[in-house]
């Protein structure tokens, strides 16, 4: 894994990383989950099978959510509830909101559909194709741009903006090089 990082002086900053593997994809989506709490909303873009439902499968194992988690392609949003950490009573785990924009065509039909109130709620929101809907978004988020190197390596360019998502994303780096260096 290579992991490079970019810090602005306004409030954006971005990391990239080289994950060698689905698994190590995986790995990262939970280290990131991890450190979540509600109201975030991470937007991932990447062509068909750039990892981005594999990412979220492993950024639900860092909210404790135990269901098998898979892209919702043609419901366009799946729901799952995290289960809190050890130590944490069951109902402090936090709701994942999984939305897949693919078979999305117009970006209104989100605000028709009430996907807005998601959001700004106080769950996770994870956005697979989020470039359908990209002036819709609120200025400050966290973005993961995914793209396939080879058969198994991915390139992860996370961009946060917002001091609350560049916090994220330096604690994150922390944690991704510390798995490097272990």
């Amino acid at each position: 894994m290579f992991v490079t990082m970019e810090l602005s002086q306004e409030e954006s900053c971005t990391l990239d990383i080289i994950s060698s593997s689905a698994a190590q994809t995986q790995r990262l989506g939970m280290q990131l989950g991890c450190l979540l709490d509600g109201g975030t909303l991470i937007l991932l873009d990447g062509q068909l099978g750039a990892g981005k439902t594999t990412f979220t499968q492993g950024l639900a194992q860092g909210l404790a959510i135990h269901e098998t988690v898979n892209s919702p392609t043609f419901t366009l949003l799946k729901e799952y509830m995290g289960q809190g950490h050890k130590g944490q009573d069951v109902s402090s785990g936090l709701a994942l909101y999984h939305f897949d924009l693919y078979r999305l065509d117009d970006p209104e039909e989100m605000i028709d559909l009430g996907f807005e109130d998601y959001f700004y709620g106080t769950g996770v929101c994870v956005v697979e194709w989020a470039d359908k809907a990209g002036h819709f978004w609120p200025a400050e988020c966290l973005h993961l741009q995914m793209k396939v190197l080879n058969e198994i390596q991915r390139d992860l360019l996370f961009s946060a903006t917002g001091a609350r998502y560049c916090e994220i994303l330096r604690e994150f780096q922390k944690n991704a090089y510390a798995t490097v260096s272990s």
